[in-house]
Formats: C-alpha cells, structure tokens, sequence
C-alpha cells in the first residue's frame, strides 16, 4: 500500500511539473472528443451537392429535378451543359453526383415507353453514395409511380386496383435499431471510444517508458521489494491517467446520449462500467508493451501499431463475418472490438444485460493479466539497470 500511495503521488508531481503531459491526458482528449462530436452532431447527412444534366427541357424533367431538391438527402448545386462539364465537376468533386436526364425523356414516358434516368456517383465514397442512391430513387420511383397511376386512372381502373396491380408483392422493411440511420448514434459513438484506447494505450506506455528512457526506473520502484510491490507502485503511477481519460470517456459518453436527447434502450450504467474497463485494459497494455520492450520509442510504436486499426476490425466499419480467419482472429484479440460489441447491445439493441456480462468478465480478466505482465516485466528490469536508457 505504501508503494502504491508513493507511486501515485510521485506520478501527480510529474503530472503536474509537466503540462504537456498532463495535457496528453486532460484537455488534448476533451478536444478530441469535442471535435469528434461536432463532426457528427448532424447526425444525418443532408443537402449533399449533386449536379443535373438535362437533355430534355421539359416540364417532366423540371419536376423531377424539383422532386430531386426536395428530397432531404440531396441539393442540386449545379445544372451541366454536357458531359464534359458533368464530369469536370465530379473530378473536381464540386457535386458528389451527377442525375442524367436523357432527351426525349417526356415524349418517351408519354409513349408509354420506359425511359431511363442515370445517377453518375462516386461509389468510393461510401456514406454519401448510399444517401443519394436511397434519395434518387426515392424521387425517381414516386415520380413514376405518379404517372402510372394517373394514366391507369384514365382508362378507368380503380386506384386501389391500380395499386394493387402495381405491386402484386410487396416488400415491408422493418429497422429495428436506429430506426432514424442517424451517423452520431453509431459512428460518431463508436469512433470517440477508438480514439480515447488509442490515446490511453499511449499514456500507458509513455507513463511507463519514461520511466526507463530517463533512466529512473530505480528511483520509482527502488531497490527493495517483491512482485506485489512493484505491482502496487505500477498502480499507483498509472492511476492518475485512467482516471482522467476515464472521466474523459464518461463524460463523452453523456453528452453524445443524454446530452443530445437520446436515452438509449438498454443500461447506460453497464456501457460506463465497460468503457472505464476499456481505458483500464488500455492504459495496462501500453505500460505491459514499454516493460516488456524496456523501450519508449518501441512500446509506442507498439501501441499505435495494436490500438490504431481498432475500429477498422471492430465489426462496425465492415462486418466481421465478411473477413478472412485470420483477421477475425486478430479482430478478437483486441479488446476495443468486445467492448463496442457490449456498448451496440445496450445502447442500440436494447439487450438484456446478461448477455453483456460476459464481456465485462473478459475485460477485468484482460486489464489483470496484462497488469500482472507488466509488473513481472518491471520487476525483471528492476534488477538490470544495464537495459535502462533505451531510446
């Protein structure tokens, strides 16, 4: 207890003698986090800017393109004269997609002949072309409907018969979870813990690996004492850093839920217990790499090596089921990906809590193994000062 208690108030004195580093863990994550939410507080991307070429100069045509603004998704910014000019807008990516209006579209549609209306988008761009192909089609589909209707009710057809004939099957489409596809709710939710494991994974090798680059290793934990000693000094010197980029993480987490108007389904106090258990495992896998590597530079190459592509393995982005063995292997070595599972079941699905159980066990598990593996590592260290000094 003496060593934890001494640890703790040394780590505070450095903190304190050093307001870079004691910004690394305060205010530079706050900034983060706030940017991150102001990225997404949208929430649903609307008006992005698409560009029309029209062909056709008819009253059709005009209202499709009055339908096409009116749609929530889409802005038509720009009417081209030719292809050419389409396309040097869509390079230049001054309009995110451009709807062809062929010549003759009218006289076609009034012939009775289908006519055709093209949407030229970057599918690079993954987020904005589903939007504006959701949007175009929408426009284009009740554009049709409108006139199919209106001509079978010429010839006497009732509208019910009309409907009826018109879809003989018909598809129901249910959203179960996040039912409004608002970004915030599941991007921008899943991106700012990312960001703090990446930013408490480094704190933890940097609070450690100093330590040793400074070669002062023997001044924090001394020259006496067993294994539980140096676990107790460790910590006591890695407390201060996840408690505030804990606080950091609860605080987010408030904001982007209660803070925004959304009250999330499931338990909002389990989700907080795994993310202080997600800054805890964190923080120990950083101060594990620099005892193991007995290296700064190595234990924070280390961490951005392992917490960097989190997200990008963590099933959100693309799902898991779609990846090779091997990556879905390494997907589940790595605790960011347990943990935004646990926070889509209670924030989103609304699932009860005992399936959420399970991966709070592994995450306490996780924090105490790599806590033990950094003490062993420290302690072994501890007796060759030979190995301190490592860049």
């Amino acid at each position: 207890m003496n060593s934890l208690v001494h640890s703790f108030r040394r780590e505070a004195r450095r903190l304190l003698a050093s307001p870079w580093d004691l910004a690394m863990v305060t205010w530079v994550p706050l900034l983060a986090v706030l940017l991150m939410g102001w990225i997404f507080s949208a929430g649903i991307p609307r008006h992005l800017p698409v560009g029309v070429l029209d062909d056709d100069h008819s009253a059709l045509s005009r209202q499709l393109v009055r339908m096409l603004n009116a749609t929530p998704g889409l802005q038509v910014v720009q009417h081209h004269a030719n292809t050419a000019e389409a396309e040097r807008a869509l390079r230049s990516v001054e309009v995110y997609a451009v709807v062809t209006i062929p010549r003759d579209f009218a006289r076609t549609v009034k012939e009775g002949r289908t006519a055709q209306v093209t949407l030229l988008h970057n599918a690079q761009l993954g987020t904005h072309s589903g939007v504006l192909q959701r949007d175009v089609r929408a426009a284009v589909g009740t554009l049709s409907a409108g006139i199919e209707m209106a001509a079978r009710n010429k010839r006497g057809e009732p509208a019910k018969a009309v409907r009826v004939s018109m879809e003989p099957i018909h598809t129901q489409l249910l959203a179960l979870f996040n039912v409004s596809t608002n970004y915030e709710q599941f991007l921008g939710a899943a991106l700012i813990p990312a960001l703090l494991h990446i930013l408490a994974m480094t704190a933890g090798a940097w609070t450690v690996g100093r330590e040793l680059r400074d070669r002062s290793l023997g001044d924090w934990l001394g020259t006496e004492g067993g294994l539980l000693h140096t676990a107790s000094a460790l910590l006591g010197k890695l407390a201060l850093p996840w408690a505030s980029l804990t606080l950091v993480a609860l605080m987010a987490l408030a904001g982007i839920t209660w803070g925004r108007g959304w009250h999330p389904p499931g338990n909002l106090a389990w989700v907080a217990v795994g993310l202080a258990l997600l800054m805890a495992v964190s923080v120990a896998a950083g101060a594990a790499l620099a005892g193991l590597t007995r290296s700064l530079r190595t234990a924070l190459s280390g961490a951005g090596f392992f917490a960097a592509p989190a997200f990008a393995f963590s099933g959100v982005g693309f799902p898991l089921a779609g990846m090779p063995a091997s990556a879905r292997a390494w997907a589940e070595a790595m605790p960011y990906t347990h943990y935004i599972r646990l926070q889509i079941e209670q924030l989103q699905m609304g699932a009860p809590l005992r399936t959420s159980v399970p991966t709070v066990v592994a995450l306490m598990l996780a924090t105490a193994v790599l806590l033990m593996a950094g003490s062993a590592a420290l302690h072994l260290a501890r007796s060759k000062p030979q190995s301190w000094g490592g860049r």
